[in-house]
């Protein structure tokens, strides 16, 4: 919302000197955000003039059009002899008055004006366009300025062109403030001045003799007022005031009835619709729209009507989205000037809407056909309904005023009815919240600053303003009053915090994990929790998948991801992609984070307090209320894990490193981790990991599936891991010991086992450390063999089993024993037979 300081003025009485920046400085400190101060016409100086054209000499032999002119400009430059100007522009004739700078004036840019030689004549000067002036982009031609201005008239002071305009970014929940109205309130508490109200009309009651108006959908519009001028000039143009508000409001002039409905809900914050009645065919019908139907907007599109869509109807169908957009068969019809005769036909009787609609349905209408404007910017975020009839009667008489309209003695109405609200807030809810003391009377005052209602005395009953719909619990109201009292009025105090805790067990795990991976050559990177079905179909995820179930997110960033992650996997792999779009080829990333698994049950979370700590009842419910939020760690690697130098080649990433990575991350849980092979989307089904502790699969690893990289784009034999870090560090009970280190000598036993193939690796492995007793140190497979001399359906595996005591050196006899026994206990539990026997 751009706001004009000298408009602004015009509602509430700032001090003189106030400067734009102190005025945004206040709004600032009230809760508003206001992004810049622009300085109008700072930099520009004069003189600049009013210059009524007296002859025109059209010079040939050009590219381009080029005027000799004349030019009369009073006593302005000193001789009171009409000025000598050569210009380009072909947009006025002789008689008309037109803005002239004169030689030592200065324009915006900054652009200094001196007398100079061109096209063989003497300018001394120049006339002047919009753009030149700074008072928008419009440069297809100079300023004609109505005839009753005298030559000599200062057109500096004339035009404005020397102001302050605030640009403040209007939150949601401040609807209001999309208005001159709201932010003149906001500033007549800033400075605690009283505010001049736009909207305090007369306005005569409604009566049956108005335009006919039928709501059939009260709900979707809960207001419907309609006025109704006769007798417009259409030959009437909007006065320089009323252009100039609008161009500093960053909205273009257009014609004159436009330009009022513009300008009032700018003022109020209502916006307004204007029909040529000679165009409407009978009642006008507030419906939703039939199936099939159609409508031709104002931007000449054909547009396809969904049957949420709230229309404005007349007997020929629609002729208006509304809130949204009017129809083109009832549009304003431009002025048409005769040339022969001088006579200006065009739309002479105006129907004037003043409407309030349900915001949701705005927003939906104005999103579903990519539709924004003005009017459903203020709708979709509330305006206020009983400010209808005051901005009707304001449109009513600047047309009056303006056009020598005649307005109708007819006043349409339609109201539904709205229940009060009425909030009961203790006294000192404020203080409390704020940890300071206000006292009931700034309470009191400071709501009836913003338009509120109040009585009572240790309980206030407070009736918020009609414009306030996001004024709903004490709560609300207490932030008012802090917003209004200052912020930087609220004390700083730091929180008492129990000495000696620290962080919890899974903090500190949470913190090794991510330690250990970043010590093992990964990167972490953070993604937004955000995913779309696009993401799970390239996952290659069944329809039954249980991660295809999501958490939907009612008003997401973005459509095309519309719901909360249910894995770390799309959101890491579209990391890795876009570095491997960037040029970086060889990557080892991670990331931790939340999922968010829906619950079988919803509920709704209840609303907590924030003057104090809420109960264990209703900390328990608002969790109920949340969705499932593990917490898992991912990797993904690509390219070479070993890098290429001169000491030779390199290896490429494969699934044994993402393998690794996860028993990385279950040694900084001081668990021992189980790896079976495993299909599992989105894995290579040959080359899966199934990752468990103590028979409880906790994610998988390995290499990504060819459909998948190629579904991703990503590169060759891409390879990731996933685990859940919650059932992971489940057992945590205090800190992670390191293995026992012992000062006697190791004893080495080699073993070479025959197994059927489908034996997984794992099983022997876990039958070894079984049998082999207290004395086996570490255990580790080094080589893997299928051929001829292992048999037909069988493989060999060779393990290293290293045995040592913590109190004495072992003997031959005990390391035999201990590897007999593990070689034993393969046998019974494999079938595993010793390579060699």
């Amino acid at each position: 919302m751009r706001v004009p300081l000298s408009w602004l003025r015009e509602y509430v009485d700032l001090p003189a000197g106030e400067s734009g920046r102190d005025v945004a400085a206040r709004l600032v400190r009230a809760g508003l955000e206001v992004e810049t101060v622009e300085q109008l016409g700072a930099d520009l100086k004069g003189p600049l003039v009013v210059g009524q054209v007296l002859s025109i000499e059209e010079l040939s032999g050009f590219k381009k059009p080029i005027r000799h002119c004349f030019v009369n400009v009073g006593d302005a430059n000193g001789t009171g002899e009409p000025q000598e100007i050569v210009c380009g522009a072909t947009n006025f004739a002789v008689g008309d008055k037109v803005v002239v700078v004169l030689p030592g004036a200065v324009l915006p840019g900054p652009f200094p004006i001196a007398a100079r030689q061109t096209y063989g004549h003497t300018s001394a000067g120049m006339i002047c366009s919009a753009r030149e002036l700074g008072m928008g982009d419009d440069h297809n031609g100079i300023i004609v300025l109505p005839p009753e201005y005298e030559p000599g008239t200062d057109a500096i002071e004339l035009l404005q062109l020397v102001d302050e305009v605030l640009d403040i970014a209007v939150t949601p929940d401040r609807g209001y403030c999309l208005s001159m109205r709201g932010v003149a309130r906001e500033a007549a508490a800033a400075y605690g001045l009283p505010l001049a109200d736009p909207a305090l009309l007369d306005v005569p009651p409604a009566n049956s003799y108005g335009y006919l108006v039928k709501v059939a959908d009260p709900a979707g519009c809960d207001r419907f007022v309609a006025r109704t001028v006769t007798g417009v000039d259409p030959a009437a143009q909007s006065p320089i005031w009323l252009q100039r508000r609008l161009q500093k409001s960053g909205i273009r002039p257009i014609s004159l009835t436009v330009d009022i409905t513009n300008y009032v809900m700018l003022e109020v914050g209502q916006p307004l619709h204007a029909y040529d009645r000679s165009r409407v065919d009978g009642p006008i019908q507030v419906r939703r729209a039939n199936e099939g139907e159609t409508l031709t907007t104002l931007d000449g599109t054909v547009r396809k009507l969904s049957t949420e869509d709230l229309l404005i109807c007349d007997n020929s169908g629609p002729i208006g989205l509304a809130g949204v957009m009017g129809g083109a068969s009832t549009e304003i019809t431009d002025p048409v000037t005769d040339p022969e005769t001088g006579v200006t036909t065009g739309s002479t009787e105006i129907i004037i809407e003043a409407a309030h609609f349900e915001p949701v349905t705005i927003a939906r209408t104005a999103k579903r056909h990519k539709l924004p404007s003005e009017a459903s910017k203020r709708f979709e975020r509330g305006v206020d309904p009983e400010a209808a009839r005051a901005a009707a009667q304001r449109a009513v008489d600047l047309l009056v005023l303006i056009a020598g309209g005649t307005a109708e003695a007819g006043v349409t109405d339609i109201a539904a009815p709205h229940p009060v609200r009425t909030i009961a807030i203790d006294a000192d809810l404020p203080d409390r919240v704020a940890g300071t003391e206000y006292g009931r009377e700034t309470v009191t005052r400071r709501l009836q600053e913003i338009g509120a209602t109040v009585a009572g005395a240790d309980i206030l009953e407070v009736t918020p303003p009609s414009w306030r719909p996001d004024l709903t619990d004490p709560y609300d109201l207490a932030e008012e009053v802090i917003r209004l009292e200052g912020y930087d009025n609220v004390p700083a105090r730091m929180p008492m915090v129990p000495p000696g805790r620290g962080l919890t067990e899974a903090q500190r795990f949470h913190r090794r994990t991510g330690v250990a991976l970043a010590a093992a050559g990964f990167v972490e990177v953070n993604n937004y929790p955000f995913i779309g079905e696009a993401a799970l179909d390239a996952l290659g995820l069944d329809a039954a998948d249980t991660r295809r179930r999501t958490v939907k997110l009612v008003n997401p960033l973005n459509d095309e991801e519309p719901s909360l992650r249910t894995s770390l996997l799309p959101g890491l792999l579209g990391a890795l992609r876009r570095n491997v779009g960037r040029g970086n080829t060889d990557l080892a990333i991670f990331e931790m984070g939340t999922v968010f698994l829906p619950k079988a049950e919803l509920s709704v979370a209840p609303r907590l307090p924030v003057d104090r700590r809420p109960s264990a009842e209703q900390l328990a419910e608002l969790d109920a209320a949340l969705p499932h939020q593990p917490r898992r760690v991912a990797v993904a690697l690509a390219g070479e894990r070993l890098p290429s130098g001169w000491w030779g080649k390199g290896a490429a990433a494969s699934w044994a490193d993402a393998v690794e990575a996860a028993r990385t991350v279950a040694r900084a849980a001081g668990v021992e981790l189980t790896v079976r092979q495993a299909q599992y989307a989105p894995w290579h089904p040959g080359r899966c990991a199934e990752l468990s502790v103590a028979g409880i699969v906790v994610g998988h690893a390995g290499e990504l599936h060819p459909r998948v990289i190629k579904a991703l784009h990503l590169p060759e034999r891409t390879c990731a891991m996933e685990l859940d870090l919650d059932l992971l560090g489940a057992d945590l009970s205090g800190r992670v010991s390191g293995p026992p280190v012992s000062g006697y000598p190791v004893a080495t036993q080699d073993v070479a086992l025959i197994v059927d193939t489908a034996v997984p690796a794992v099983e022997v492995e876990t039958a070894l450390r079984d049998g082999a007793g207290e004395l086996l140190e570490s255990l580790r497979l080094f080589d893997v063999f299928t051929g001829e001399q292992a048999g037909e359906g069988k493989k060999s595996l060779a393990y290293t089993l290293r045995f040592r005591a913590l109190d004495r050196t072992l003997t031959a006899d005990e390391a035999t024993a201990a590897r007999e026994s593990a070689v034993a206990a393969a046998a019974a539990r494999t079938g595993a037979v010793l390579r060699g026997a």
